[in-house]
Order: C-alpha cells, then sequence, then structure tokens
C-alpha cells in the first residue's frame, strides 16, 4: 500500500484538500510493464532519418519546477510549426527494454519516436512539422507533484507552450494533436488559452472528469483508474484520483475544476468521438458547446489507436494542421462540420463519414419505447395496465425486445426513463445496454478488437437521480451529483437514465433488445471498470399506466425516397 497525504490546491479558486499518493518505484521491466513507460534522462541530440531530435531538453515552470520535453525537428528547417504530445505516460516508451507496441497497431506503422497515444515525429517532422513529447510535472524525471486533469495541469500546458513559441527554429504557431489523455488535456489547456496555441485535434478525450470517469451515472468506479495510473512513476507525489472519488464523493470546487471551460475555446478544433470508449460523450458534449466557429467533428466505429494511426487519418488531419499552422489555403473548410459512421454488424458499418451539419441531427425524430413488464417488450404503445417484474439485483437482469417492419437508423442520445423500486435496500446501482439482434434472437454485436462490444449503455445510482436543470435536455438527462437521496422501503421512483451517444442502424425484421441489471454487462475486456455496486435482493421495473417507462430513441429518417430506393 504506497503513502498517502493530505495537501491543499486551489480548485476553481478554492483551497481544497487533496489526496496524493507515492508514485510506484522505477519499474522492474523483467514483467510487464503497463502504461508507465519511463525512461532515464538522457540528454542529448542525434539525427536520424533526416531528423533531429533534442532529447530532455529543460523548461523551467513559473513555480521552480524543470520538466523536460523530446523535441524532433526535419533536420536544418526553421520556422516549423510544432504539435505536442502532453500526457503523463512516459515520451519515450521505445528506449524501454520491455517489448513496448501500441495496441491494434502494428508495430512497423509508427516510429520509435512516438509516444503512446501521440503524434509520430517522423511522420510530421517529414512534413515540415516539429514534434514536442512532454513529461509533465512530476512524470519521469520532471519535478513536482504529478496531476490528474484539470486547470493546474492545463496552467503548465500554457506555460510549455508559450516557451515552445519562443524557440528560434519555431514558427510561434502551436498545435496538440493525441488521444484519451492527450485529447483530454488538450481541451483544457484550450481553455487557458495560451496566444500561441493555434489548433488542436483532440482525438477521443472526455471533459467531465466526475461524471465520465470517477462516478459515470453516479457509481464509484476506480478500476480503471487504478488500472491506468498504477505505473505512474516520479520523484515527487501522484494526485489520486480514485481516494479523491472516494473523499470528494459530490461535485465541489474540485470537480468543478475538472470540468472543461468550453465557452473559452475559440481557435480552430478537429474533434473525434469513437461510439466504443469511455470518451464519446465528453468528445461530443465539447464539440457542440465551444465556442469556435472553425470546428470539425469525425464519429467512427473504431478503437481508438487504430484510428488514429490509420494512414487515411493522419492525412486528413495533416490537412487540418496545414490550413491552421502553416496557412495553406487546401479548401479544408468544405469538410463537413460532422462526419459520421453509421455501425452495423460486426465489423461492417451501413454508411461511412456521412456529412452532417451538426449532431444530434437536426431531423431526428424522437420515438419512445414503452417497456411492458408482463410481456417483457417494448412498443410504441403504452400499455393501460399497471404491471412489474423482478430480478435478482446481484445475479440477473431482465430484457425487453421489439422487432422492427421496416430499416430503422437510430443515432443520437437514446435515453431510458424508469420507474423502478428496491425490494428490501435503499439503494439501486443499473446498468443497462441497448443491442441489436437477428429475427431468431441472437446478438448481432459491433466487433472491438475482434471482441463483441455489448451496445450503447447508461447507468445510474438511484440516489443521485435528481437532474441538473441546466444541464439536462430533453434527449440527455444529466445528474447533478451534488447529494443524495437514498431510498424508502416500498418506495417506487423515477430514473432518468443517460445512454452515451450512438449510431446504428437495425434491418427489417431486427430486433431492438434493452438490458437491465444490477451489474456491469460486458463480455471479457482488457480494460478493468471494478464498479463499487451497492446492491441487494431484487430490483422491481413498474410500466404502464402511471408508471410510464420508456426507452426514448433518436430515429433518422431517409432524407430521399424514389420507389423502393431509399438515400440516407
Amino acid at each position: 500500500m504506497s503513502k498517502k497525504v493530505k495537501k491543499k490546491m486551489i480548485c476553481n479558486g478554492t483551497d481544497v484538500e487533496v489526496v496524493f499518493r507515492e508514485p510506484i518505484k522505477r519499474i522492474d521491466w523483467t514483467g510487464f510493464p503497463g502504461f508507465g513507460f519511463y525512461a532515464p534522462l538522457n540528454q542529448r541530440k542525434y539525427e536520424k532519418d533526416g531528423v533531429v531530435c533534442e532529447q530532455d531538453v529543460a523548461v523551467r515552470l513559473d513555480n521552480g519546477d524543470t520538466i523536460y520535453t523530446d523535441i524532433y525537428r526535419p533536420v536544418g528547417a526553421t520556422n516549423l510549426p510544432c504539435i505536442v504530445g502532453w500526457s503523463p505516460y512516459g515520451k519515450r516508451p521505445h528506449d524501454c527494454p520491455a517489448d513496448w507496441h501500441t495496441y491494434g497497431v502494428p508495430k512497423e506503422a509508427i516510429s520509435e519516436g512516438t509516444r503512446f497515444e501521440g503524434p509520430d515525429p517522423y511522420y510530421w517532422c517529414h512534413y515540415g512539422y516539429a514534434v514536442a513529447n512532454v513529461d509533465p510535472r512530476g512524470c519521469g524525471e520532471s519535478d513536482g507533484d504529478m496531476l490528474m486533469y484539470g486547470s493546474n495541469e492545463a496552467k503548465n500546458g500554457y506555460e510549455f507552450i508559450e516557451w515552445l513559441a519562443k524557440q528560434e527554429w519555431c514558427s510561434g504557431k502551436i498545435g496538440m494533436a493525441g488521444n484519451s489523455y492527450l485529447a483530454i488535456m488538450q481541451w483544457y489547456i484550450a481553455a487557458e488559452q495560451p496566444p500561441h496555441l493555434t489548433a488542436i485535434a483532440p482525438w477521443e478525450g472526455l471533459t467531465d472528469v466526475f461524471r465520465e470517469l470517477v462516478n459515470e451515472g453516479g457509481i464509484p468506479a476506480t478500476g480503471f483508474l487504478n488500472f491506468v495510473f498504477r505505473d505512474c512513476w516520479g520523484h515527487g507525489m501522484v494526485e489520486d484520483l480514485p481516494a479523491n472519488g472516494l473523499a470528494h464523493p459530490f461535485i465541489n470546487d474540485y470537480w468543478i475544476d475538472k470540468i472543461c471551460k468550453f465557452e473559452n475555446i475559440k481557435i480552430p478544433v478537429y474533434a473525434c468521438a469513437g461510439y466504443s470508449h469511455v470518451h464519446v460523450r465528453g468528445s461530443i458534449n465539447a464539440f457542440n458547446k465551444i465556442t469556435s466557429k472553425s470546428k470539425w467533428l469525425r464519429m467512427h466505429r473504431d478503437f481508438e489507436w487504430p484510428d488514429q494511426y490509420a494512414n487515411e487519418n493522419k492525412e486528413d488531419l495533416r490537412k487540418f494542421f496545414d490550413r491552421y499552422l502553416k496557412n495553406i489555403y487546401n479548401g479544408w473548410e468544405l469538410t463537413p462540420k460532422v462526419r459520421m459512421d453509421v455501425m452495423d454488424a460486426y465489423d461492417y458499418d451501413y454508411q461511412v463519414k456521412r456529412p452532417e451539419e451538426s449532431f444530434p441531427i437536426e431531423r431526428t425524430i424522437y420515438k419512445k419505447l414503452f417497456l411492458d413488464a408482463n410481456k417483457k417488450s417494448l412498443s410504441f404503445e403504452p400499455s393501460i395496465e399497471h404491471t412489474s417484474a423482478y430480478y435478482d439485483s446481484e445475479t440477473e437482469e431482465m430484457c425487453f425486445d421489439m422487432q422492427f417492419n421496416e430499416d430503422t437508423e437510430i443515432s443520437g442520445y437514446m435515453k431510458l426513463h424508469l420507474w423502478a423500486e428496491a425490494e428490501c435496500h435503499d439503494e439501486m446501482d443499473i446498468f443497462i445496454t441497448v443491442q441489436k439482434l437477428d429475427e431468431n434472437n441472437a446478438f448481432i454485436p459491433t466487433w472491438v478488437f475482434g471482441e463483441r462490444h455489448p451496445g450503447a449503455w447508461g447507468k445510474i445510482r438511484a440516489s443521485r437521480r435528481a437532474l441538473d436543470e441546466e444541464l439536462s435536455t430533453d434527449y440527455m438527462p444529466v445528474q447533478r451529483h451534488t447529494d443524495e437521496e437514498k431510498l424508502k422501503k416500498g418506495e417506487i421512483v423515477q430514473l432518468d437514465i443517460e445512454i452515451y451517444p450512438h449510431s446504428r442502424m437495425w434491418h427489417k425484421g431486427e430486433k431492438l433488445r434493452l438490458r437491465i441489471a444490477g451489474q456491469y454487462i460486458r463480455d471479457p475486456w482488457f480494460e478493468e471498470p471494478s464498479y463499487m455496486t451497492d446492491n441487494k435482493g431484487k430490483h422491481i421495473i413498474h410500466t404502464g399506466r402511471q408508471y410510464d417507462s420508456y426507452l426514448q430513441i433518436p430515429v433518422i429518417p431517409q432524407k430521399y425516397r424514389a420507389g423502393n430506393y431509399v438515400y440516407r
């Protein structure tokens, strides 16, 4: 058990007591090292394949701490825009003796200068860019404590970007790229508005740490965080997000500081959102809320790493950066504001990069599928009879099905409006998924890394059911998370459950299945969610009459029809 200490930190303008823990000791490379790849300090300059690398360049921050960065540049070139990769995972994984590669990406597809989830320096330098891989404060050999998300880490990013812009080889135009942590920090750093940050490309990045990572639906989740940060190494302390989730169980200034200040982001943005991952909500939410007039969103079905390094996507990103970091008039502005894949089955898509003007799509028709607890069915017509059914909250699930009599596209935000009761407990944790079945009730999944994805998902802790009226919309309920209201014996409560954005085609004869359970529903998967559930006994679902339980779905009508021909 690592040592934990509490330190004061300014969050949202307030002094907050924050839990920090000791980092791991430098990794024993005889075992699998996980995410933490920290090569020893090795300050040198070398050339390879037309690229010069200045390794472990020291950058002094205003508070006196020194952080280290590797900078890659085309040999002999000046007046270069620079792309920054910022994360705590180690800036030079290929210098470590462990066998390292990015899952789902052939090792030969990216160069040895590429940090985990970051831009490939040897690709970008070939096209006249510099790339800076940074170890932020507390990471590896960099001084100080390791911070996790929010304005305090973002302010360090601000300082680094302004330092970078002053280097003699730099044009003064800085961009940022990368996915997951590298994408998340782009949102936060851009919100601090460093003058020389010119454009960002956050591909898969959540923007509300409490709602989207630590307490999704109000259910504490420490497993994934411990999985990701278990290998963080440094000389200082590490901000302990799992411990802070327990120390600050409701949204306060600590968590408000870790919600992106969307209104501050005015520079050009090229965002991505993958339907299969936790980042999809935050990416789309940010795209809609930032005030930039130059913003684009690409929504896809792949996992983030293969998507990032695919040739066509790197080329697409280069057009974006060429336009805004090099001022090349290449017609980028003609790119559709939203491009989206509509998934079908397995690794097949119904449509790829379909152009749209917005998401949610303006022509969306919201329809309600009413639950019938007696028939275990969904129907466009509400039941006039009150019925109920139960499942064991710790071992069972309940399913509701309906069959489509015509091709139906569901793209956007679903929500579940549910009346439920805990028979013998003061709490309910409910997990839901929306799936596609064939006419014989066989599950038709989409594949991620060849594994079955469970479908669109949502979850809720019943005591956190109160909604934030300012953030909620008719299609997207958002929980307040400022207090809790435990259940009373026999109390039937209304739950409005947010389901993460999704896009999929159901063909005539196929079925939609709504699964409801008291535990996380997923086949074996390399990520470890480990939700801290609080369930006992039976969950009772009420439907019909005054208990109008329904699944609201966003149906997308065809754009054009001629006889049997349909264009979407």
